[in-house]
């Protein structure tokens, strides 16, 4: 017996239930990729690293607000619908988790993208630098 199968896979609707369950909290590069390629555009993503980072490089149509600056009055022009989706690096970072909990705490729709920086590289699509959007 291998340490894979020394504790049983759970039952297919278990199963069902916690992978249906994982795609409520995050999304991954491929999706957000298309969906910014593609209209509609129905959410907001939100590069949460700092400042200097989102300047070396980040996902076009991207807007910056690092996750210790999430705040209400941040936010206030974003209709109370509107769905943000929160990356940093990758997955050795938890900055867009700490996003994430900062708008759940407003009251705010959220989704991560775990891959990041990495992992949107890591699919071949490209970063932009400069400046770019900015939260107000």
């Amino acid at each position: 017996m291998s340490f894979v199968t020394a504790i049983s896979a759970a039952d297919s609707a278990a199963a069902l239930a916690h992978f249906e369950s994982l795609m409520t909290f995050e999304t991954d590069c491929w999706d957000v990729h298309d969906a910014l390629s593609n209209a509609p555009h129905d959410f907001v993503l939100l590069d949460v690293r700092s400042t200097a980072m989102y300047e070396k490089g980040h996902i076009n149509g991207a807007v910056s607000l690092p996750h210790g600056k999430i705040i209400a009055s941040k936010l206030a022009h974003y209709p109370a619908d509107t769905l943000f989706v929160t990356y940093c690096a990758g997955p050795h970072c938890n900055g867009a988790m700490r996003g994430a909990i900062r708008l759940a705490k407003l009251g705010r729709p959220v989704k991560t993208m775990p891959g990041g920086v990495t992992g949107w590289l890591d699919e071949g699509f490209r970063l932009e630098a400069g400046a770019g959007t900015e939260a107000a």
